[in-house]
């Protein structure tokens, strides 16, 4: 590619996403200043944590301009990840239930 083909993106969006960036760093800490516990703490943290990891990757690492076949290539398998490790967690808590269960009758 030439570099008179090549694809220029406006400074004022990497500024905005840069502000949003801070924006959600705030976010995430005031989770700890709060002092948020919990499922709820944790989740605003993931919440947050995969918010910037998506920013970051789609404009600053150019994925949002990239061919569909490659974003699936790229989040199919993040997706599928996430699903597994909470199908694991549910497990987890059904299997330590019924153990509380069944041990504390003995």
């Amino acid at each position: 590619m030439s570099a008179d083909h090549a694809q220029q993106h406006p400074i004022s969006l990497y500024f905005k996403v840069w502000g949003l960036l801070f924006l959600l760093s705030f976010f995430s800490y005031m989770v700890d200043y709060l002092q948020l516990q919990g499922p709820l703490r944790w989740t605003l943290v993931l919440i947050f944590m995969l918010l910037k990891a998506g920013l970051i990757l789609s404009v600053f690492m150019h994925v949002k301009w990239e061919r569909l076949a490659l974003q699936l290539l790229l989040f199919v398998p993040l997706f599928a990840i996430v699903v597994f490790i909470a199908l694991m967690a549910v497990e987890g808590d059904y299997t330590h239930a019924l153990r509380l269960l069944y041990f504390s009758q003995q």
